[in-house]
């Protein structure tokens, strides 16, 4: 079976009724978890996105929390799971100062962590590929913003 694309997906559920749609929705998030989290994130999450950037923020305290320090395979498995999911909701957002401030959190998150992430060359590898994700995102940003932001990596870069 080949998939339509976007544009006659567009056209078609344009044609659909609201209950139709409502019910083609339910059936989709039936099948996959983040499925049902996106549908989430679009109902009752994305009109408050400071709220949204919150709760990330505090589900991203617990899992770095939970962290192994004392062995090292364990930490990095546990910080690429944190890096996956924290990924997943800027996906979800689709909002490049989301994705800046959160990953400004990650790696501010990693830098507290007593992790010495420095030592080991896929750690270090990581925090730098984010680093340089942050920066990407920041440029496209307003001129106002991307001085904010700039600030608060100045100190994740040394």
């Amino acid at each position: 079976m080949k998939a339509a694309t976007i544009t006659e997906l567009k056209r078609e559920i344009a044609g659909l009724s609201p209950q139709d749609l409502a019910e083609v929705c339910i059936r989709i998030a039936k099948y996959k978890k983040e499925n049902k989290e996106l549908l989430t994130y679009l109902l009752f999450e994305a009109d408050d996105q400071k709220e949204y950037i919150k709760s990330v923020k505090e589900d991203m305290d617990l899992q770095f929390g939970e962290i192994n320090t004392r062995n090292t395979y364990q930490s990095a498995k546990s910080l690429r799971k944190i890096l996956r999911s924290v990924n997943k909701y800027i996906r979800f957002a689709g909002n490049k100062q989301t994705e800046a401030e959160l990953l400004i959190y990650y790696c501010q998150k990693l830098n507290d962590s007593g992790i010495r992430f420095r030592k080991y060359t896929q750690l270090l590898n990581l925090y730098e590929r984010q680093l340089q994700k942050i920066l990407k995102a920041i440029s496209s940003l307003h001129e106002d913003l991307q001085y904010d932001y700039t600030k608060a990596i100045e100190g994740l870069m040394e």
